[in-house]
């Protein structure tokens, strides 16, 4: 495929694939195709022009990347509900 866009798409084997413009949407389907020729997934997989996959690769929210963390600090100590003890 030959990108008309500027700037251009990524390429289909460039690490930044995902970047390129969506030509078209199935969201009831769950898949897009990319300009660069990419299928990818609502689950993150994707499809290469070549016919090779990619699995998919979700992963934590970069934005909270200690949201685990957090909620299991409040579960056992002094968390929502407790009181601070006063001094003396």
């Amino acid at each position: 495929m030959c990108c008309m866009h500027q700037p251009p798409c990524p390429a289909a084997d460039a690490v930044d694939r995902d970047a390129a413009r969506v030509l078209s949407s199935f969201p009831e389907q769950g898949w897009s195709l990319l300009c660069n020729g990419v299928i990818i997934f609502d689950d993150t997989g994707e499809l290469l022009p070549d016919g090779s996959t990619i699995a998919p690769h979700r992963g934590p929210a970069p934005h909270i990347p200690n949201a685990r963390n957090a909620v299991l600090a409040g579960a056992g100590g002094a968390g929502a509900g407790s009181r601070p003890v006063p001094a003396l």
